[in-house]
């Protein structure tokens, strides 16, 4: 069958290989001049079902609200008059109850571990390099309060079976000895062993190379104009250089997903939040960390990529805006420098900003929607490193109609 996949980032590129591995024959086709060029250009590069948490939590409307006087927030709220944002926000205020966390928190890990697990075979497979780290990932709390909190939330964590340690001050140092020279400041912290970190940007190039070699078509700088439908089908999708045609259709566009879907009639609860990083070349510095992880009361998340440091914070609910000015990076940098004052080259930073595909309830959208030839795979936030080869599979199993390998409830289009 001819399959058109319409996105090259990592859960498009992901969703071209298990879809050519099944014996199709795949078009990827991206406005972009290369694959993983948007929002899988330079994320936080950790491969962590630890950080499954569901952003849509009983305290996250209490951020959201102080975000709209301070600037100091994990969660900034920037109010525009597009009703897509306020009908989003309603429906993400509605997950914000402590069993609504639960049972969607439940179920993000649950495919991320299963997309893990996957991330490991496929680069097995295909020796794809990108700066792997296998290290665990470290998450450390600045006081008690902090520190009991996010020791007690763990347990959504180890209940679906994901391995976790609780830590204190001089085991967070040993792991990571580039946090010895601040240790007064930690109260302890929270040990990931199986998760780990990597470049997705170099992962989906490299997938993607594999993926051309093996015969699945690329049209890069080709931007998709609309859809075309007839009846209950899709007959095809309008680019600047004329149609493409293909006996069924993937939607994976990230945040850019619901525009397009929107005009024939499929509505995805998909809205951009925007994040922001810096990428720091190490230049020989003796005190670079070695593993990642997350200051959790600053939310300052940092990875080694090889002789690179990559940092992430903040997360902006500003719609499609990715522009960006050094000021923005000011206050992640600051911290990054209490941190590790060694740990880079912190006068030759690399600033980026991207586009997170998130749902109200934190969950992806995978399956058919409305069209018998048209399949949705968006929404996966942010973690769509971490759920890429997950991703992938699902939709190459319902697109052949097997069985997917994890329970769907809650992630599938006609629940969305």
């Amino acid at each position: 069958m001819k399959i058109m996949v319409m996105g090259a980032g990592l859960v498009g590129v992901a969703s071209a290989y298990y879809l050519n591995k099944d014996g199709h024959e795949v078009t990827v086709v991206d406005r972009q001049p290369t694959a993983a060029n948007e929002t899988s250009f330079a994320n936080a590069g950790l491969v962590a079902p630890s950080h499954a948490y569901t952003w849509s939590s009983p305290r996250a409307p209490k951020i959201l609200l102080k975000s709209l006087f301070r600037d100091d927030q994990s969660l900034r709220l920037r109010l525009n008059a597009d009703p897509h944002m306020w009908a989003w926000c309603l429906q993400f205020l509605r997950n914000c109850t402590a069993e609504r966390t639960r049972i969607n928190t439940g179920r993000k890990l649950k495919l991320c571990l299963y997309s893990q697990a996957l991330l490991k075979e496929v680069t097995a497979e295909t020796g794809v390099a990108y700066d792997r780290n296998d290290r665990g990932l470290l998450y450390f709390y600045r006081d008690r309060e902090s520190f009991a909190r996010g020791t007690a939330a763990i347990k959504i964590l180890t209940d679906g079976g994901l391995e976790l340690r609780v830590i204190d001050r001089e085991e967070v140092c040993r792991i990571e000895p580039a946090l010895a020279p601040g240790k007064d400041k930690i109260a302890g912290g929270v040990y990931a062993p199986t998760d780990g970190s990597g470049d997705a940007n170099k992962f989906a190039l490299g997938l993607a190379d594999v993926c051309a070699k093996r015969g699945v078509a690329f049209r890069y700088g080709t931007a998709i104009t609309g859809i075309r439908t007839d009846g209950d089908r899709i007959a095809g999708i309008g680019t600047a250089q004329g149609e493409l045609t293909a006996d069924a259709y993937v939607m994976a566009l990230g945040s850019y997903a619901p525009i397009l879907a929107r005009p024939i009639g499929v509505k995805l609860p998909v809205y951009p939040v925007k994040g922001y990083s810096v990428t720091l070349p190490i230049d020989g510095s003796n005190q670079a960390p070695t593993v990642g992880g997350v200051d959790e009361d600053n939310l300052l998340a940092w990875s080694r990529l090889g002789d690179r440091l990559r940092l992430t914070a903040t997360a902006d609910f500003a719609g499609y805006d990715t522009a960006h000015k050094p000021a923005d990076f000011r206050h992640m940098l600051d911290r990054a420098r209490g941190l590790f004052p060694r740990g880079a080259n912190y006068s030759k930073p690399r600033y980026w900003a991207g586009l997170r595909p998130m749902t109200p309830n934190g969950t992806p959208i995978f399956g058919r929607a409305r069209y018998r030839n048209f399949y949705v795979n968006a929404g996966q936030g942010h973690m769509g490193w971490t759920m890429s080869c997950g991703s992938g599979s699902i939709i190459a199993a319902l697109i052949a109609g097997r069985p997917a390998d994890i329970d769907l409830t809650g992630m599938t289009y006609a629940s969305a």
